[in-house]
């Protein structure tokens, strides 16, 4: 076999070559994919007994993919959103192989023509403003993380960045004084100026002045300076909710995100009387078809709709209870 075609050299060429040299893919597409390869390489050395780099991409065929995806959601806990994510970086690199290892394309068009799981569309999380003061109020303000967790959670929930736009903040991309706003990369390398409100502008700037980064450096570092992980973001989040719940007991019926805060900026502007196109725009959403999950949210926006029909004039006949010789036959 060439070497070049092998499962070791193919893998180094998509992710060196495809990803990062033709695509120029983010970090974070770079790093999902090499999770998912990480996870899949650890599941056939168990399976088979060979070590990652004495695998072959034949010995990737169906069989052990379909068994890995459900080894992902039974064993790991993934979601069928997590498990197609993790699909979808497969189906990735197997178009790879068949363009660049022809004696492949067999196993290649059986891999992309596994389907993605279908799964429930449930309702968004968000929060309500009474929820969004006790969150706010938890962080402890005395101390130098309490008072950074703070500025961080208030940036979030009034701009609606994502968690990748939030960690990846340069000092740079904060801009206070008359036109505040917050400069951010989303997806697809769109870049996009979000409007600072003054409450917001002024948390931000005493907190810029105790942080002194220079303009290169992260917004909100951790203890050693460097850039917040996503992880570290949720853990930062699950550390200050024992503190809100206590204030607001509703939020112990929801599980917060970083990504809840984001919806609740969108249901926010919503309530507000944003337009949907202007809601689209301020979230860096592709289309303004992707924000209509938030109108199938919006239980005020359909009470308000339902407050315009008539009542039918239906007749509701009197509740009489059947004889109880006849219960006792129909239980029988």
């Amino acid at each position: 076999m060439n070497t070049i075609s092998t499962l070791p050299a193919l893998l180094q060429a998509f992710f060196m070559d495809r990803l990062m040299q033709q695509r120029q893919a983010s970090p974070h597409t770079v790093s999902s994919y090499r999770d998912t390869f990480r996870l899949l390489l650890q599941y056939a050395q168990k399976r088979l007994g060979k070590a990652p780099s004495n695998l072959t991409v034949p010995e990737l065929d169906t069989p052990l993919l379909g068994a890995f995806l459900e080894h992902l959601e039974r064993e790991r806990k993934n979601s069928a959103r997590s498990r197609n994510v993790r699909l979808a970086a497969i189906h990735s690199f197997f178009r790879y192989v068949a363009l660049h290892a022809p004696e492949h394309s067999a196993v290649a068009q059986r891999v992309l023509a596994m389907p993605s799981k279908r799964y429930i569309r449930c309702p968004i999380a968000f929060l309500t403003s009474v929820e969004v003061d006790a969150l706010l109020a938890a962080p402890d303000l005395t101390t130098w993380s309490g008072r950074r967790d703070r500025a961080l959670l208030m940036l979030a929930v009034q701009t609606g960045l994502r968690a990748a736009e939030l960690t990846s903040l340069r000092c740079e991309d904060i801009v206070l004084g008359s036109g505040a706003h917050v400069r951010c990369q989303g997806k697809g390398r769109k870049s996009r100026c979000t409007p600072l409100r003054k409450d917001t502008v002024l948390v931000l700037r005493s907190w810029l002045r105790e942080r002194h980064g220079q303009p290169d450096e992260p917004v909100f570092p951790t203890t050693r300076g460097t850039a917040l992980s996503h992880d570290a973001l949720q853990y930062m989040l699950d550390k200050h909710l024992p503190a809100a719940r206590r204030q607001c007991p509703s939020l112990t019926r929801k599980r917060v995100t970083p990504h809840v805060l984001r919806h609740t900026l969108a249901m926010d502007l919503l309530h507000h009387g944003a337009d949907q196109t202007v809601i689209a725009l301020w979230l860096g959403h592709e289309s303004p078809q992707t924000t209509s999950i938030y109108l199938h949210a919006d239980m005020q926006l359909k009470e308000r709709a339902l407050a315009t029909t008539t009542a039918k004039n239906v007749s509701i006949p009197r509740y009489r209870p059947s004889d109880r010789v006849m219960d006792f036959l129909k239980g029988l």
